[in-house]
């Protein structure tokens, strides 16, 4: 309805535009339209334009998947070449265009970011992640899954300056190795959620120091981190009282023995107890399970 509103007007009467811009237009109805009709909207008058562009330098939250992962690197610079309030940056998978060039200017300019998202951007380098920290001191989520590109000393400059952080998704970062975590956690004592998985190189040390250095932790993702083994699964239990989810699928040094203190207690985890999984395989093979007495 507010399309039809909005391409229905005439200069000869009164019209949408005649509403005040910024205390209405901006704040109440663009901001319910999504980005790419509101792109397409610039084309209908200059004044149109002149709003929209009004309405990108407010804008506090912009997500790429609004309008497609393959933006023309240009578009991407003019939307938010004039934008210094930013507080949400969602740029996930688009390795196709994004570069350094084109976002440390965004970094630079917006220092009230809290929540960031580039997974999957592999185009970018140690120095987007080094801008991020200098930048938002007040950071407190963080995606960087299947960066590659981010190593140990970017790492230790996020640690150094964004203590705020809450959230951080390391997945497939395998440069990294038990040094950058323990750095990163103690630093980061307010971590409630952490991803580690898919890092052949994250081992007991690294999640022991998790464990000890953040007591708020939540949520912790160790998939396919092989070197993890029971004694530090332990120590997790013993030093995060408001764990509430652990993910060890593909730890296979990893057994029961550890699992079973956090499942007493109602941790949710990604593999099933031992009996279960017997179960589900007897199952499978020979249809008996759902007559076996669980009671017995």
């Amino acid at each position: 309805a507010l399309w039809c509103l909005m391409m229905s007007v005439t200069p000869t009467r009164g019209c949408l535009l005649d509403l005040p811009w910024e205390d209405i237009l901006v704040p109440h109805i663009l901001c319910h339209l999504p980005l790419q009709q509101l792109l397409s909207l610039q084309r209908v008058s200059k004044s149109f334009q002149s709003l929209i562009q009004l309405y990108l330098a407010n804008m506090r939250c912009f997500d790429s998947s609004q309008i497609g992962p393959a933006i023309p690197r240009a578009a991407f610079v003019n939307l938010l070449k004039d934008n210094e309030v930013l507080q949400q940056l969602a740029l996930q998978n688009c390795s196709d265009w994004l570069t350094d060039r084109e976002l440390l200017p965004v970094i630079g300019q917006n220092h009230h970011l809290h929540q960031i998202q580039l997974k999957g951007c592999a185009q970018l380098s140690r120095h987007a992640l080094v801008a991020i920290s200098l930048s938002c001191p007040n950071l407190r989520q963080l995606s960087l899954a299947h960066c590659e590109w981010v190593d140990s000393l970017s790492l230790r400059s996020l640690a150094d300056h964004c203590k705020a952080l809450e959230a951080v998704d390391l997945t497939a970062c395998r440069q990294l190795k038990d040094e950058a975590i323990c750095y990163l956690v103690q630093k980061c004592g307010r971590l409630k959620s952490l991803s580690l998985a898919v890092n052949a190189n994250v081992g007991d040390v690294a999640v022991e120091e998790t464990a000890k250095c953040c007591p708020e932790l939540e949520h912790l993702d160790l998939t396919g981190c092989l070197r993890v083994k029971n004694d530090s699964i332990r120590v997790l239990a013993e030093y995060c009282p408001k764990l509430r989810s652990l993910k060890v699928k593909h730890c296979h040094n990893v057994a029961e023995s550890s699992l079973s203190i956090l499942r007493s207690r109602g941790v949710e985890l990604d593999v099933e107890p031992p009996l279960q999984r017997a179960l589900v395989l007897l199952q499978d093979v020979v249809g008996f399970a759902p007559f076996i007495n669980l009671q017995i």
